[in-house]
């Protein structure tokens, strides 16, 4: 079998096994989670070319529909991360499953622009927690050292759900309309949606909440792991990082990686949203055809992210490795806006613009695991993720308002540009220490019962 991890990366065979088996274990799992999650939030972006005119909904509502969901998903992933604590992860993460797979089916019973902007609302309130509960859920498992690693294999599912997506959201389109009287779009949800319910169900059974009730692991591998997660956490406070809430709601380098986390998800979900139509307004109408043509921008991302943090993790080197990927991703935004006369070159920017977004976002999300621990991690992940997450609603609607005032999307890929080149500064602009500059020797945990401990 291969090895997630290179042997490089550990200081014994036995410890690089144990990784390596808990990568096959728990990564292909979150992985389709992850998927299924994705492909959910962004579907309506391929709905949009048949149900648009079937319940009159305008560009400009659309793109308010398209990022209402991050509202509803903002203002409860604090909560959820802290209830996931208490709960447990499988539990909990299970529980968004199921709820969110009943609200995503239910689209396809729309009728109205407020229905749908109703049912955008309640569903980015029942996947609230998903995002930051997993990342949360690897720290529980992985040393720091490995994280950046593991965050880009967990958030490939971005690029690999649009892959994926987007031919088979334009097959179930073109195949499924007026199958047993529902449209295309309406079959898309159906068949889209239903994945969500069966594998919560499944992540109730499969998930452990942490290395001690993990009944898979043997007795030898979990003394590799919880003594290692156990001396980051007391190195971490020795160095007097933050362990309550208060912390993380009270620091600085929080709210910093905060507003890039927000300035970096506008990029890549502003470009997921209206990707299908920007495909279309190119020239390509076959909603098929536009679904081949929509998964190239992806399938360039997958490889950024792997690459980029193989690299970050190997070099131990976190800061440039956002900044240079950041500016990359918004140089392809504005490639994106003034190349549209060469279909060919405009999606070759975008394709480097999602992949910068991406990549860099990669890296940004081990840095919040390095300053803070127990309740202020679960707080701080989640209030990167609340206040990023705003970046969702804000690029897809200003997307929007742009294309029914101009007839174009350029003006909000100018936006969009500027934003990200502001993210990438306030990274650079963090002060330098060993906590970002070097962030596998500043190892954090959460609280010793959030890794299964008494």
């Amino acid at each position: 079998m291969a090895n997630f991890f290179s042997h490089a990366s550990f200081n014994s065979n036995d410890e690089a096994a144990t990784y390596n088996r808990v990568a096959w274990r728990l990564i292909p799992f979150l992985l389709i989670l992850y998927i299924i999650s994705f492909l959910d939030r962004v579907n309506v972006g391929f709905a949009k070319l048949q149900m648009s005119a079937d319940i009159g909904l305008s560009d400009a509502v659309f793109g308010l529909g398209a990022g209402i969901f991050f509202i509803g998903y903002a203002a409860c992933e604090i909560p959820s991360n802290l209830l996931l604590q208490r709960f447990g992860a499988r539990f909990w993460i299970a529980r968004i499953l199921v709820v969110w797979g009943i609200i995503s089916v239910s689209f396809m019973f729309v009728t109205t622009p407020a229905q749908f902007l109703t049912l955008r609302f309640l569903l980015g309130i029942a996947e609230a927690g998903f995002y930051p509960g997993i990342v949360l859920y690897l720290t529980y498992w992985f040393p720091s050292k490995l994280r950046s690693q593991v965050c880009a294999l967990f958030f490939i599912g971005i690029p690999i759900a649009g892959f994926i997506g987007g031919p088979l959201s334009g097959f179930i389109m073109k195949s499924m309309s007026g199958v047993s009287g529902f449209s295309g779009w309406q079959w898309l949800f159906l068949l889209e949606g239903a994945p969500a319910i069966i594998a919560g169900i499944v992540t109730y059974f499969y998930l452990s909440n942490g290395p001690k009730d993990a009944a898979w692991l043997t007795a030898k591998e979990r003394n590799v792991i919880v003594p290692a997660l156990q001396a980051e956490e007391a190195a971490h406070r020795a160095m007097g990082h933050g362990h309550r809430l208060v912390d993380a709601l009270a620091s600085p380098k929080v709210w910093i990686l905060a507003v890039s986390n927000f300035t970096l998800l506008g990029g890549i979900y502003g470009i997921s949203f209206w990707l299908p139509q920007i495909v279309k307004d190119l020239g390509v109408q076959d909603v098929f055809l536009n679904g081949l043509v929509t998964c190239i921008p992806f399938a360039v991302a997958c490889v950024a992210m792997v690459v980029v943090g193989r690299s970050s993790d190997r070099t131990r080197e976190r800061r440039w490795h956002i900044v240079i990927c950041a500016t990359i991703g918004a140089l392809g935004l504005i490639g994106g806006a003034t190349l549209t006369g060469v279909p060919a070159l405009a999606l070759a920017s975008l394709s480097l613009a999602l992949a910068g977004a991406l990549a860099s976002i990669t890296v940004l999300w081990v840095l919040p695991s390095t300053l803070l621990t127990g309740a202020a991690a679960a707080g701080g992940i989640a209030l990167m993720a609340t206040i990023g997450n705003l970046g969702g609603y804000v690029a897809p609607y200003v997307l929007g308002l742009a294309k029914e005032a101009t007839g174009r999307l350029d003006f909000g890929f100018y936006v969009m540009s500027a934003a990200m080149i502001v993210g990438a500064l306030l990274v650079h602009l963090l002060p330098r220490n060993a906590s970002i500059d070097e962030a596998e020797q500043v190892p954090v945990m959460p609280e010793r019962h959030a890794v299964g401990m008494p």
